[in-house]
């Protein structure tokens, strides 16, 4: 089995900035034609907007993904530039804070709709797409990778993070069903949880507040907080044929934070 990608065509969500952006890239310089995707078209135009003009492996998608039609229409320009899809990256993220006794606090169902339903619906189409293809080509075996992106915050208790944790714990377990009901189609779908990275959340939250950036780096084992190019090799791992056999696997990579329980600043 091998590590590469190459001449694969994946679709990376929230892909105009942090861990998205990286592991985006990432797959790029690996040789697989890529669709960064991300409802923040500025700085998709930003990063790769001259590369999607052309017939190279880039191309750029801008849109709601909680939109079914955004959906449907990420998946058409992905098909009509590479001609199919062969890996997914759900790595777009939102946060926000919870009032966890306000019953008209509203962050727990933003979450869960742009966080939870925006990959379940994607990976549910981009499997059907998957599957279409397989039957077109006669292609048998592994014929698809779906990756999901999570945080420990699903491991762990932070009333503030109320509806991240129920949304990245919400990821993880459809990761698990989803592997099983993908299987026999020669689909895997695993999950990257992460914590200690410094996402475009995290560096947002830590800017101008060094004592939650020390916080973080002590209760961390590895005395660091990882940049988002620490990830990109295992995703790409879990998108090859060297993780063939693998499949529903929530793979942590924090540094060893998840281990210890008393950094009370975000996970993000």
């Amino acid at each position: 089995m091998t590590l590469s990608i190459a001449g694969k065509t994946a679709i990376v969500t929230g892909a105009a900035k942090g861990v998205g952006l990286a592991i985006a890239r990432h797959f790029q310089a690996k040789g697989a034609n890529v669709m960064f995707a991300d409802v923040d078209e500025a700085s998709l135009l930003a990063e790769v907007g001259e590369e999607a003009k052309g017939e190279g492996q880039v191309r750029m998608y801008a849109g709601d993904l909680r939109e079914k039609l955004t959906i449907t229409n990420l998946l058409s320009a992905t098909l009509d530039a590479f001609d199919r899809v062969d890996i997914l990256v759900n790595a777009s993220r939102r946060i926000f804070l919870s009032d966890p006794l306000n019953p008209e606090e509203d962050a727990v169902e933003k979450l869960w709709q742009e966080n939870v339903l925006t990959s379940l619906r994607l990976s549910q189409l981009t499997a059907r797409r998957m599957i279409q293809q397989a039957e077109k080509t006669g292609a048998e075996g592994l014929i698809g990778s779906i990756i999901n992106v999570s945080s420990i915050a699903a491991q762990g208790t932070q009333p503030e993070l109320l509806g991240y944790s129920v949304a990245s714990a919400a990821l993880d377990q459809m990761t698990r069903s989803m592997a099983v009901a993908l299987a026999p189609h020669g689909i895997r779908v695993n999950c990257i949880a992460f914590g200690s990275v410094m996402s475009a959340s995290l560096q947002a939250s830590l800017k101008d507040d060094p004592q939650s950036r020390a916080e973080i780096v002590e209760g961390t084992p590895m005395g660091r907080i990882a940049a988002p190019d620490d990830l990109v090799e295992t995703v790409q791992f879990l998108a090859s044929d060297a993780a063939a056999f693998m499949t529903g696997h929530v793979m942590t990579v924090d540094g060893g934070r998840s281990l210890l329980d008393r950094v009370k600043v975000p996970y993000y």
